[in-house]
């Protein structure tokens, strides 16, 4: 699987965020946005493909992989939205860039351009969260609970969580993979970091922009894996039919995690996304 380097730190008042980049300095912006559970880590074939051509921006979220997890931060997706828009203005790109956005990145992105005011060249939405109702029955009772959770012995909390991952894929994650998408929410800083993320995960924060979703006046393109059983394939038709002139692309045989099921349709439809609209 290779090393996933994040070696650039930005400071944010969520706390610090780890970031990288690929790609010839200056070329086309790229900017990858994760979801939840995850970490950057699940872009890093896309990222790579699309480093051939443009300079690929990634981060981990505040309380996500490698960036910082700590007692009382802020994750919730209003403070997730204020970060992004904070970091692009760090980036101080030369053009606004393109986005690809997976699961709660894409409510990230979503609300950081509609409520921030952040610019993109088009937007790329990958199994987002982004309409109600979301949330599993798992994740509504973790998250009316969480202080319960918490008390778990890490290695059934391991184990769970372990599950949970495991089941954002459709055909199976590589044990190798797993392992990795796993070891952030692991010790005594992951372990309350998981819940914690997910206790803040109020559908109030989509609820505010997903009636503003007809002002959005730049191409979007919306992928979804036709096997996600987190988030309905149906989810993703009614959300492009929302945005004026989005595009929807189906992926045939991927789960919710797209990156990691379908790597390679979905870097064809990316590429081939950002050529028309480039």
């Amino acid at each position: 699987m290779g090393e996933w380097p994040l070696p650039h730190t930005y400071r944010s008042d969520s706390g610090e965020v780890r970031w990288g980049s690929l790609g010839e300095p200056g070329r086309d912006p790229v900017v990858l946005l994760h979801g939840t559970p995850f970490s950057s880590l699940v872009w890093r074939a896309v990222a790579r493909a699309l480093a051939g051509r443009h300079q690929v921006f990634f981060w981990d979220m505040p309380g996500y992989g490698a960036s910082e997890q700590s007692t009382g931060q802020d994750v919730s997706l209003a403070a997730q939205g204020r970060v992004f828009a904070g970091l692009l203005a760090h980036w101080d790109l030369r053009q606004p860039p393109l986005v690809a956005a997976h699961d709660f990145g894409g409510a990230v992105a979503l609300r950081a351009h509609l409520l921030h005011g952040a610019r993109y060249r088009a937007l790329a939405l990958v199994d987002p969260v982004a309409l109600a109702p979301w949330g599993s029955p798992f994740f509504r009772l973790v998250g009316e609970h969480s202080e319960v959770f918490e008390q778990l012995p890490p290695a059934l909390h391991r184990a769970l969580v372990r599950e949970y991952v495991a089941s954002a894929s459709g055909p199976g994650l590589h044990p190798a993979v797993l392992d990795r998408l796993v070891e952030p929410w692991s010790g005594e800083a992951g372990q309350p970091a998981f819940y914690r993320q997910i206790a803040q995960a109020d559908q109030r924060y989509t609820d505010e922009v997903q009636n503003r979703y007809g002002e959005i006046d730049l191409p979007v393109l919306v992928c979804w894996g036709e096997e996600d059983t987190w988030i309905p394939v149906a989810k993703g038709r009614e959300l492009a039919a929302r945005i004026p002139g989005a595009e929807f692309e189906p992926l045939a045989g991927a789960g919710h995690l797209v990156q990691e099921d379908a790597p390679a349709e979905l870097t064809a439809a990316l590429v081939e996304f950002f050529r028309r609209v480039g």
